[in-house]
Protein backbone atom coordinates (compact mmCIF):
# COMPACT_ATOMS: atom_id res chain seq x y z
CA UNK A 1 0.00 0.00 0.00
CA UNK A 2 1.54 3.24 -1.53
CA UNK A 3 0.85 7.15 -2.45
CA UNK A 4 3.08 7.78 -4.86
CA UNK A 5 1.97 10.96 -6.28
CA UNK A 6 0.38 14.29 -4.85
CA UNK A 7 -0.22 17.84 -5.40
CA UNK A 8 -2.15 20.73 -3.99
CA UNK A 9 -3.92 23.09 -6.76
CA UNK A 10 -6.19 26.37 -6.99
CA UNK A 11 -8.53 25.80 -10.23
CA UNK A 12 -5.93 24.46 -12.76
CA UNK A 13 -3.29 26.42 -11.13
CA UNK A 14 -0.54 23.75 -8.79
CA UNK A 15 0.93 25.39 -6.51
CA UNK A 16 2.97 22.22 -4.45
CA UNK A 17 3.55 19.09 -6.32
CA UNK A 18 5.35 16.08 -5.22
CA UNK A 19 6.02 12.09 -6.69
CA UNK A 20 7.54 9.37 -5.49
CA UNK A 21 7.85 7.33 -8.41
CA UNK A 22 8.51 8.02 -12.07
CA UNK A 23 5.31 8.10 -13.35
CA UNK A 24 3.04 10.02 -15.89
CA UNK A 25 1.03 10.55 -12.39
CA UNK A 26 1.58 14.77 -13.22
CA UNK A 27 -0.05 14.53 -16.78
CA UNK A 28 -2.77 12.24 -15.88
CA UNK A 29 -3.60 14.90 -12.35
CA UNK A 30 -3.72 17.74 -14.78
CA UNK A 31 -6.35 16.39 -17.37
CA UNK A 32 -8.19 15.39 -13.94
CA UNK A 33 -8.18 19.04 -12.76
CA UNK A 34 -9.43 19.81 -16.17
CA UNK A 35 -12.02 17.56 -15.89
CA UNK A 36 -13.06 18.43 -12.47
CA UNK A 37 -13.25 22.21 -13.09
CA UNK A 38 -15.75 23.83 -10.95
CA UNK A 39 -16.59 25.53 -7.88
CA UNK A 40 -18.12 22.75 -6.15
CA UNK A 41 -16.93 20.43 -3.33
CA UNK A 42 -16.19 17.19 -4.49
CA UNK A 43 -14.56 13.86 -3.51
CA UNK A 44 -14.26 11.94 -6.34
CA UNK A 45 -11.79 8.58 -7.57
CA UNK A 46 -10.58 7.65 -10.89
CA UNK A 47 -8.88 4.56 -11.88
CA UNK A 48 -6.11 4.01 -14.22
CA UNK A 49 -4.31 1.13 -14.71
CA UNK A 50 -3.55 -0.06 -11.31
CA UNK A 51 -3.62 2.63 -9.20
CA UNK A 52 -6.28 5.24 -8.11
CA UNK A 53 -6.34 8.89 -8.16
CA UNK A 54 -8.16 10.57 -5.00
CA UNK A 55 -9.93 14.20 -5.56
CA UNK A 56 -10.95 16.61 -3.13
CA UNK A 57 -12.21 20.09 -3.55
CA UNK A 58 -12.99 22.35 -0.17
CA UNK A 59 -13.76 25.75 -0.96
CA UNK A 60 -11.90 26.03 -4.40
CA UNK A 61 -8.40 24.26 -3.02
CA UNK A 62 -8.05 20.88 -5.02
CA UNK A 63 -5.97 17.96 -3.34
CA UNK A 64 -5.14 14.84 -5.06
CA UNK A 65 -2.87 12.01 -4.87
CA UNK A 66 -2.51 8.57 -6.48
CA UNK A 67 -2.33 5.31 -5.05
CA UNK A 68 -1.79 1.83 -5.06
CA UNK A 69 -5.39 0.39 -4.96
CA UNK A 70 -4.73 -1.76 -2.46
CA UNK A 71 -4.85 1.22 -0.42
CA UNK A 72 -8.57 1.66 -0.55
CA UNK A 73 -10.12 5.17 -0.28
CA UNK A 74 -10.12 6.02 3.40
CA UNK A 75 -6.07 6.43 4.11
CA UNK A 76 -5.86 8.71 0.52
CA UNK A 77 -8.97 10.63 1.93
CA UNK A 78 -7.43 10.93 4.92
CA UNK A 79 -3.85 11.79 3.90
CA UNK A 80 -5.97 14.71 1.27
CA UNK A 81 -8.15 16.47 4.47
CA UNK A 82 -4.28 16.28 6.26
CA UNK A 83 -2.72 18.22 3.80
CA UNK A 84 -5.78 20.80 3.06
CA UNK A 85 -5.88 21.57 6.48
CA UNK A 86 -1.66 22.31 6.88
CA UNK A 87 -1.75 24.00 3.22
CA UNK A 88 -4.77 26.46 4.81
CA UNK A 89 -3.32 26.58 8.00
CA UNK A 90 -0.10 27.81 6.66
CA UNK A 91 -0.85 29.80 3.77
CA UNK A 92 -4.00 31.23 4.49
CA UNK A 93 -5.67 33.71 2.43
CA UNK A 94 -2.51 33.94 0.34
CA UNK A 95 -3.92 30.57 -1.73
CA UNK A 96 -5.96 32.92 -3.60
CA UNK A 97 -3.41 35.22 -5.05
CA UNK A 98 -0.51 32.37 -5.52
CA UNK A 99 1.51 32.10 -8.79
CA UNK A 100 1.83 28.18 -10.09
CA UNK A 101 4.35 26.85 -7.83
CA UNK A 102 3.94 29.66 -5.78
CA UNK A 103 5.04 27.22 -2.57
CA UNK A 104 6.07 24.15 -3.73
CA UNK A 105 9.38 24.70 -2.28
CA UNK A 106 8.52 24.63 1.40
CA UNK A 107 5.10 22.48 0.91
CA UNK A 108 6.59 19.70 -1.54
CA UNK A 109 8.57 18.70 1.75
CA UNK A 110 5.30 18.44 3.60
CA UNK A 111 3.68 16.40 0.80
CA UNK A 112 6.86 13.81 1.04
CA UNK A 113 6.68 13.54 4.83
CA UNK A 114 3.42 12.61 4.92
CA UNK A 115 2.92 10.55 2.22
CA UNK A 116 5.83 8.34 3.64
CA UNK A 117 3.75 8.68 6.82
CA UNK A 118 0.61 7.44 5.53
CA UNK A 119 2.08 4.69 3.36
CA UNK A 120 3.61 3.05 5.70
CA UNK A 121 3.01 4.13 9.90
CA UNK A 122 0.29 1.75 10.62
CA UNK A 123 -0.99 4.13 13.22
CA UNK A 124 -1.80 6.43 10.28
CA UNK A 125 -5.83 4.25 9.96
CA UNK A 126 -6.76 5.95 12.81
CA UNK A 127 -10.15 5.43 11.95
CA UNK A 128 -9.72 2.00 11.89
CA UNK A 129 -7.77 1.44 15.12
CA UNK A 130 -10.84 3.91 16.41
CA UNK A 131 -13.38 1.71 14.89
CA UNK A 132 -12.57 -1.77 16.31
CA UNK A 133 -13.55 -0.08 19.35
CA UNK A 134 -16.68 0.85 18.79
CA UNK A 135 -19.85 -1.13 18.44
CA UNK A 136 -20.01 -4.03 16.32
CA UNK A 137 -23.51 -2.66 14.92
CA UNK A 138 -21.36 0.23 13.98
CA UNK A 139 -18.35 -1.16 12.30
CA UNK A 140 -21.18 -3.16 10.11
CA UNK A 141 -22.54 -0.44 8.90
CA UNK A 142 -19.19 0.55 7.22
CA UNK A 143 -17.55 -1.40 4.48
CA UNK A 144 -13.94 -1.57 4.53
CA UNK A 145 -13.55 1.05 1.46
CA UNK A 146 -15.79 3.65 2.88
CA UNK A 147 -14.56 6.97 2.91
CA UNK A 148 -13.02 9.33 5.80
CA UNK A 149 -16.28 11.05 6.22
CA UNK A 150 -18.60 8.54 6.52
CA UNK A 151 -16.72 7.36 9.02
CA UNK A 152 -16.23 10.18 10.91
CA UNK A 153 -19.95 10.70 11.01
CA UNK A 154 -20.42 7.44 12.42
CA UNK A 155 -17.78 8.36 15.19
CA UNK A 156 -18.87 11.28 16.10
CA UNK A 157 -22.22 9.56 16.54
CA UNK A 158 -20.35 7.57 19.10
CA UNK A 159 -19.12 9.97 20.76
CA UNK A 160 -22.48 12.59 21.13
CA UNK A 161 -24.32 9.73 22.01
CA UNK A 162 -21.96 8.63 24.46
CA UNK A 163 -21.73 12.06 26.06
CA UNK A 164 -25.71 12.26 25.97
CA UNK A 165 -25.70 9.40 28.04
CA UNK A 166 -23.03 10.85 30.79
CA UNK A 167 -24.62 14.23 30.87
CA UNK A 168 -28.28 12.14 31.58
CA UNK A 169 -26.66 10.54 34.32
CA UNK A 170 -25.26 13.69 35.99
CA UNK A 171 -28.69 15.49 35.59
CA UNK A 172 -30.10 12.55 37.26
CA UNK A 173 -27.49 12.69 40.41
CA UNK A 174 -28.34 16.57 40.45
CA UNK A 175 -31.85 16.09 39.92
CA UNK A 176 -32.42 13.07 43.20
CA UNK A 177 -29.40 15.78 45.11
CA UNK A 178 -31.56 18.55 44.74
CA UNK A 179 -35.20 16.50 45.61
CA UNK A 180 -33.28 15.52 48.65
CA UNK A 181 -32.24 19.00 49.66
CA UNK A 182 -35.92 20.26 49.40
CA UNK A 183 -37.61 17.31 50.61
CA UNK A 184 -36.12 17.14 54.61
CA UNK A 185 -36.31 20.88 54.98
CA UNK A 186 -39.97 20.90 53.62
CA UNK A 187 -40.80 17.58 55.92
CA UNK A 188 -39.15 19.51 59.43
CA UNK A 189 -41.18 22.41 58.08
CA UNK A 190 -44.10 20.75 58.30
CA UNK A 191 -43.41 18.82 61.49
CA UNK A 192 -42.61 22.29 63.27
CA UNK A 193 -46.06 23.86 62.04
CA UNK A 194 -47.89 20.38 63.41
CA UNK A 195 -46.55 20.88 66.64
CA UNK A 196 -47.25 24.45 67.08
CA UNK A 197 -50.95 23.86 65.59
CA UNK A 198 -51.00 21.26 68.18
CA UNK A 199 -49.77 22.81 71.01
CA UNK A 200 -52.70 25.99 70.29
CA UNK A 201 -55.30 23.45 70.38
CA UNK A 202 -54.20 21.49 73.68
CA UNK A 203 -54.01 25.66 74.96
CA UNK A 204 -57.66 26.89 73.81
CA UNK A 205 -58.15 23.15 75.71
CA UNK A 206 -56.86 23.62 78.99
CA UNK A 207 -58.28 27.51 78.69
CA UNK A 208 -61.42 26.23 78.16
CA UNK A 209 -61.65 23.58 81.20
CA UNK A 210 -61.22 24.47 85.15
CA UNK A 211 -57.99 22.31 86.27
CA UNK A 212 -59.82 20.70 88.79
CA UNK A 213 -62.46 19.22 86.90
CA UNK A 214 -59.42 17.67 84.27
CA UNK A 215 -57.79 16.61 87.40
CA UNK A 216 -61.19 15.02 88.63
CA UNK A 217 -61.81 13.47 85.56
CA UNK A 218 -58.17 12.16 85.21
CA UNK A 219 -58.70 10.68 89.36
CA UNK A 220 -62.31 9.03 88.19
Amino acid sequence: MAILYALVARGSVVLAEFTAASTNASAIARQILEKTSGDNDINVSYSQDRYIFHVKRTDGLTVLCMADESAGRRIPFAFLEDMHQRFVRTYGGAVLSALPYGMNDEFSRVLSQQMEYYSNDPNADRINRLKGEMSQGCAHNNPPNCCLYRDCVCLQGAHVTILCLKRGQQLEIRTRSAARCFFFPFVSVFVCLFLICLGDICGMFLFQFPLQRVVFTFVH
